[in-house]
């Protein structure tokens, strides 16, 4: 399979064409995603009645307490991603390669980490979520094999990410589809016991994606081994090396810190959600909301990281204004495309409750006001995105960690607070809150892009490298800037 877009025409060619080659990949591995976590809920439903409960409530709680647990972690991968896609604009596919392997060496190191901390300390988190002991079990069950195959998905989540960096975003989606069908197929056989399996309820639900997520991880592996999409590594290139992992950890560690601390707001938030008059009746609306929304973002996180890649490359090679015009043309793009997403679900928010959850006319009530109140704002996300694609292409994660503290935790969550509790609005001032915050993040974001510099590299410039040798007597790369006062 060829890549999506050769270096030459990320770097030249028209700017929307090339934008969603890149990102029609990305779209569709997102929705596989998306199906990935749904699978594992849908099967575990179809458990007798006095099972499926339970069962599924504990998937439920498992989710944020996983991603919370991950998400610092995760987070580092946009080091890689700066770096890779900046060597690729620069013609420089050695250290591409390089960088790569650092990348994912780097990721199985932070997925053993989380391996342990996540069997450990899951049952507690669990535990803080509900007081129902059945629902309690079955997530610490369901999270503790999950977090045994973490290694496995912290390499395949970083194979995806370079790729899309070096320009190849088919690839990863085609190994992604792989896996989703099996992992869709296997989940039945191992819930419920059917051929030569037992039956293992939750359990098997988690061991049917562990074992998917290793066969990802070794397709990711052996295809980078092989080199034949491009990118090539070796088993030599994956030993520890500080000095790249420092370079990947200093320009990753705010984009962690962005991605746990939005982890951690959401948690927040869904606690605020919980302490309304109507609780159950608003959090069922917003969960079903929230689903709904989630798919229409499948195409913007497609396009966010095709601008980062995009604007990686163009700042490699020293095409500023390239850089300039791919995240202001991608940003209105995103924007447009969620006026549009928008006004379809606002259409359809009535048909779309009614059908999935028809005996509940309660929720169905709330369901339409959280959608008529939220989906005004969602545009403004697309803004948002947008930006924060423009400064993690670049390698510069600061702004875009501050913009992610800010809008939870400096707007959503209290904002939300205040309209729904100070104000006595209940659900409609927390639906209220949230509209506001995604106004402002994205005014926010605005400014950031046009008052910070995000237009220089983070890789070092090859006409001013400087050699020096540690006293251990190995040899470092001392980035000298690229130009004066940068």
């Amino acid at each position: 399979m060829a890549r999506t877009a050769s270096r030459k025409e990320i770097l030249e060619g028209p700017i929307v064409r090339i934008m969603f080659r890149l990102a029609w990949p990305l779209m569709i591995s997102s929705l596989l995603h998306y199906l990935y976590n749904m699978a594992d809920t849908f099967w575990v439903g179809h458990l007798p009645v006095s099972e499926n409960a339970s069962a599924v409530a504990g998937l439920q709680i498992a989710g944020p307490v996983i991603f919370f647990l991950m998400a610092f972690a995760f987070g580092f991968n946009s080091g890689g991603l700066a770096l890779v896609s900046q060597y690729m604009g620069a013609h420089r596919k050695e250290e591409a390669n390089t960088a790569a392997a650092k990348t994912l060496s780097l990721s199985i190191v932070f997925g053993l980490f989380i391996m342990v901390t996540g069997v450990i300390f899951s049952p507690a988190l669990l535990r803080l979520l509900t007081s129902d002991p059945a629902v309690a079990r079955a997530g610490t069950v369901y999270t503790r094999i999950i977090f045994i195959g973490m290694p496995f998905e912290f390499v395949a989540a970083a194979y995806a990410q370079v790729m899309a960096a070096y320009g190849d975003t088919i690839t990863p989606m085609l190994v992604n589809l792989a896996t989703v069908l099996a992992n869709i197929v296997l989940d039945p056989f191992m819930i419920f016991g059917w051929g030569p399996f037992a039956r293992m309820t939750v359990a098997g639900a988690a061991v049917a994606t562990i074992i998917c997520q290793a066969i990802a991880a070794v397709i990711s592996l052996v295809i980078l081994f092989r080199g034949r999409h491009g990118l090539r590594v070796s088993w030599r290139d994956l030993l520890p090396d500080w000095f790249w992992y420092r370079r990947i950890l200093k320009i990753g560690l705010p984009a962690s810190i962005g991605v746990s601390g939005t982890s951690f707001g959401f948690l927040v938030l869904t606690g605020i959600i919980g302490r309304v008059p109507n609780a159950t009746v608003a959090l069922s609306a917003y969960g079903i909301g929230d689903r709904f929304i989630n798919i229409s973002f499948v195409a913007i996180d497609g396009l966010s990281l095709a601008i980062s890649t995009m604007v990686g490359h163009a700042l490699g090679g020293d095409l500023r204004k390239r850089a300039n015009s791919v995240v202001w043309t991608g940003t209105a793009l995103m924007f447009g495309m969620l006026v549009g997403e928008g006004i379809l679900l606002w259409v359809f928010t009535p048909w779309l409750f009614r059908a999935f959850i028809p005996t509940q006319p309660a929720i169905i009530s709330e369901g339409i006001l959280f959608m008529s109140l939220f989906l005004p704002s969602i545009p403004f996300f697309g803004i948002v995105n947008g930006v924060q694609s423009a400064f993690q292409g670049s390698g510069h994660n600061t702004p875009p960690m501050i913009m992610q503290l800010v809008r939870l935790w400096g707007l959503r969550v209290p904002l939300s607070w205040f309209f729904g509790f100070a104000m006595h609005m209940g659900s409609r001032g927390i639906w209220t809150g949230m509209l506001i915050s995604n106004v402002l993040a994205a005014v926010l974001a605005l400014v950031f892009l046009a008052t910070a510099d995000w237009h220089h590299k983070v890789i070092e410039h090859r006409l001013a490298l400087a050699e020096a040798t540690d006293e251990t007597g190995t040899s470092e790369l001392i980035p000298t800037p690229a130009e004066p006062g940068v």
